[in-house]
């Protein structure tokens, strides 16, 4: 028996109000908010994403702008690769589409900073497509509710599979059970405290018909503890470049983190990726 129809139903009534979600949000739209909600709340998400659609309401808008300016208004979001990357996307969109989100998974997939996920939720989410899409929320009520496990372990190419033959046949159908489970996973099958008494499928789940049995399966690796690590003193170094409109020099950035080592080895990463450029003896974001 499919888990759709009565996640589904649940959703119409119980499904959170996301700008995202809204009728009229655009294509564009839709492929920024999926950049930056990887790795961060949405609560974080949402007001960023306002102010970037308008300053940018469109991919040729925000591919006009400097690379710089689109990582600045990253700001707090983390991760800001993902701001050269979506600037970088922006400006494939604006050359090789004629400043048009593509529709097709291809396409999306040679997007710069475009992967699989991605690809997938903007030709659901925005253009209404017919395909499975997987997020860790996703993957973790189907490892639950069909394979009768409590976590869903490493990325595994099964999950796809398994989406595809929950979804219905029909695309309207199929577009609201990717959103509905992956919203009863974020809201209700969470990692840690599931509400198994507000769950729709409840009766259906095979982790619970079995007695919750503990996971024995391997695990993802746990991400790094954030403080002291080389990645605060990365973001230590940018939010001191997004403060300043003049490139500061060697003697401020020193100021961020006093183990030279670290900060040496977090400003080295940082130049690398592309988030910071030298000029002279003094370190800006890039043009």
């Amino acid at each position: 028996m499919s888990i759709a129809p009565a996640t589904s139903d649940w959703f119409e009534g119980n499904g959170r109000d996301l700008p995202w979600r809204r009728p009229g949000f655009t294509a564009w739209g839709t492929l920024v908010s999926e950049f930056m909600l990887q790795q961060t709340p949405v609560v974080r998400v949402i007001p960023r994403l306002e102010e970037w659609l308008d300053r940018w309401p469109t991919p040729a808008d925000l591919a006009a702008a400097p690379s710089g300016d689109a990582v600045r208004a990253w700001a707090s979001l983390g991760y800001p690769r993902r701001a050269l990357a979506l600037h970088a996307a922006a400006v494939a969109i604006t050359e090789r589409h004629v400043g048009v989100v593509p529709h097709d998974v291809p396409s999306l997939l040679a997007l710069p900073g475009v992967g699989d996920y991605t690809a997938r939720a903007v030709a659901v989410f925005a253009y209404g497509h017919r395909h499975p899409v997987v997020d860790v929320n996703i993957r973790r009520v189907i490892a639950r509710a069909v394979h009768g496990q409590g976590e869903p372990g490493p990325a595994a190419k099964r999950d796809l599979a398994d989406m595809e033959a929950i979804l219905p046949e029909s695309v309207t159908d199929a577009r609201r059970a990717n959103v509905a489970i992956m919203e009863l996973g974020a809201v209700v099958c969470t990692a840690r405290s599931p509400r198994c008494d507000a769950c729709p499928i409840a009766d259906q789940c095979a982790w619970r018909l079995a007695g919750y049995p503990a996971f024995e399966g391997k695990r993802a690796p746990v991400q790094k503890k954030f403080a002291g690590s080389d990645r605060q003193v990365r973001g230590l170094i940018m939010a001191e470049l997004r403060a300043s409109d003049v490139p500061v020099t060697a003697d401020e950035v020193a100021l961020v983190c006093a183990l030279e080592e670290q900060r040496v080895r977090a400003l080295a990463g940082l130049l690398a990726d592309g988030l910071v450029v030298a000029v002279d003896d003094a370190y800006q974001l890039p043009d």
